[in-house]
């Protein structure tokens, strides 16, 4: 077994991810460290790179598929990286913080801009990351500049600008060894708090009553094409409610696969093929996934799934 640097004490061996995703699937890390501070992920970096590991970066789990097999090297979860500071319209948040409870306080603090927020099931690094979005909002409406840590373990600024942002997309899922650390978000400041947070109540009470509840789901499976959305063209391809072993397609919104009873990464992974399968013979409209593979799958043919 590789030994640990008293500062590095809390890298652990063979942890579980399944608890830390979405979905609540996939197997174990080889070596996994959650830090609490900038140095100690720094340190992680650096331990992973003297050992000669591969990283992987983690955040809420809620746009990510881990395979049953696990993911090699060191995995690095930014779930502690937590704070929000506030200096008149600019927010300055961590990446590890959720977007719900930011959606949450901006409002109560008069700033507005992220209530369609409310009820995104991740946080504020993989938003950055993915440009995810509601309501016909998203995260380029307010992102200003990011601090991302390079694979060397330095830290850079970047604008906007440099982040390319386009319909669920964004320059970095081409960087993956580089990972975001903190986002400065041009909020409106000066709003009515109670208007903010009545805008918060309607966009979570659109979420609830439109997109499934109670079981684990990462959110949207795929991104929605045009003209028509992707539960559309699966709900109309009469797919709702098709299930492989644990996991269903919902029967409220078609674009959301459910982990209805124990369900594997290699069902969803079945499930997502098939789905994109028969929308292609009915539509020949082709369904790109907006979750990430995360570690080794087998059986996958399907044109449309991103590498990993």
């Amino acid at each position: 077994m590789m030994m640990l640097a008293p500062s590095l004490a809390t890298i652990q061996p063979s942890v579980i991810l399944a608890p830390f995703t979405a979905y609540q699937v996939g197997g174990p890390a080889q070596w996994f460290i959650q830090p609490k501070s900038i140095p100690e992920l720094q340190s992680a970096l650096g331990w992973a790179k003297e050992n000669n590991l591969p990283v992987t970066w983690l955040g809420f789990g809620s746009n990510v598929l881990v395979s049953d097999q696990g993911i090699p090297g060191l995995v690095i979860c930014l779930r502690s990286l937590q704070h929000v500071e506030v200096e008149g319209d600019l927010v300055r948040v961590a990446a590890g913080v959720s977007l719900a409870k930011l959606a949450m306080k901006t409002a109560r603090l008069g700033l507005g801009g992220m209530e369609w927020a409310v009820g995104i099931p991740g946080s504020v690094g993989g938003g950055v990351v993915m440009n995810c979005g509601a309501h016909g909002q998203d995260m380029s409406k307010s992102v200003v500049s990011i601090q991302v840590m390079t694979p060397e373990g330095t830290i850079e600024t970047w604008a906007a600008e440099d982040l390319a942002y386009s319909y669920r997309t964004s320059s970095l899922q081409t960087k993956v060894d580089y990972v975001v650390l903190e986002a400065t978000l041009h909020l409106a400041a000066g709003q009515d708090p109670k208007v903010c947070e009545a805008h918060v109540e309607r966009c979570n009470h659109y979420r609830k009553t439109t997109q499934p509840a109670g079981f684990p789901t990462c959110g949207s499976v795929f991104r929605n094409p045009k003209p028509h959305g992707a539960g559309w063209l699966i709900e109309h391809t009469g797919l709702k409610g098709t299930r492989i072993g644990g996991v269903e397609v919902s029967e409220l919104h078609a674009n959301f696969f459910l982990n209805r009873e124990g369900a594997t990464a290699q069902d969803i992974i079945d499930l997502m093929q098939y789905v994109q399968e028969k929308v292609w013979e009915r539509w020949q409209a082709p369904l790109q996934p907006e979750v990430k593979l995360l570690g080794e799958f087998t059986g996958i043919t399907n044109l449309w799934l991103p590498e990993h």
